[in-house]
């Protein structure tokens, strides 16, 4: 489903992601982990085309993304969340799932019956996205009067709205409270093989729970790759989250 091979951003003299090659199948959920400055936000910018590489080239579904605007990406079927919510403040809750599925969903020319069935289908996928988060009930609320973890939600919620065969999540479960994040966790386990999520994540006990795979970033490099309890048990990674830095490749 998507593969990077050797993608690399350079700013000036900062290497922010070195030659990073990762391959994700189909239905999998990848979580990306490592500590802060290791290149996580900066690999979800080069995949969604909101930076341009330094080198190396990124393949979706077999095509290479590199020459795609993040307009292009969206319409392939790859939709991601960011850090912070990216919410419409003054729209309403539902009007904000609206959007992102109104976006998706391409209407005719001219036939009346047909752009009667495409606002179906868009409140029927606003209805079915909230209902999914859990958010169906604040569906009139402005989104600016959300709480933060709703907010996180909602960003989901408008993600799943767009229909996406690919979805980057940005630190899904960031400033929500212990259930909010115990919810949100089952949530993604729910959408795979549905869909393919590679997910930046920060709660250790998140990433463990829902991950098939796990690449660890340390200085924008791949440190390990592999099944949870792999990365679990691995010394190199150990090392780095005890802030020792990784110890030399053959020790």
């Amino acid at each position: 489903m998507l593969e990077t091979r050797d993608l690399t951003k350079r700013f000036g003299g900062l290497t922010a992601v070195d030659h990073v090659s990762l391959s994700v199948e189909r239905g999998e959920i990848r979580s990306i982990i490592g500590p802060n400055g290791a290149g996580k936000t900066t690999v979800f910018n080069l995949i969604s085309r909101a930076v341009a590489p330094s080198g190396g080239d990124v393949r979706f579904k077999g095509r290479s993304l590199i020459r795609l605007s993040p307009s292009d990406i969206f319409h392939l079927g790859i939709v991601r969340s960011f850090q912070v919510p990216q919410v419409f403040r003054r729209m309403t809750v539902r009007a904000n799932v609206r959007l992102l599925a109104a976006s998706r969903l391409r209407a005719s020319a001219s036939p009346i019956p047909r752009a009667r069935i495409m606002r179906a289908e868009a409140n029927r996928r606003v209805a079915e996205s909230l209902d999914r988060v859990g958010m169906l009930a604040h569906a009139d609320q402005p989104a600016g009067t959300l709480a933060h973890g709703d907010q996180r939600l909602l960003e989901i919620a408008m993600a799943l709205a767009a229909a996406p065969e690919l979805l980057l999540l940005d630190e899904p479960t960031a400033g929500m409270s212990p259930e909010e994040t115990h919810r949100t966790a089952a949530l993604l386990r729910q959408l795979a093989p549905a869909m393919t999520l590679v997910i930046v994540e920060h709660d250790m006990a998140v990433v463990m729970t829902i991950s098939d795979r796990i690449t660890v970033l340390d200085r924008g490099a791949v440190l390990a790759e592999g099944s949870p309890e792999d990365i679990r048990r691995n010394a190199n990674v150990q090392a780095v989250y005890l802030g020792r830095g990784a110890p030399n490749a053959s020790a």
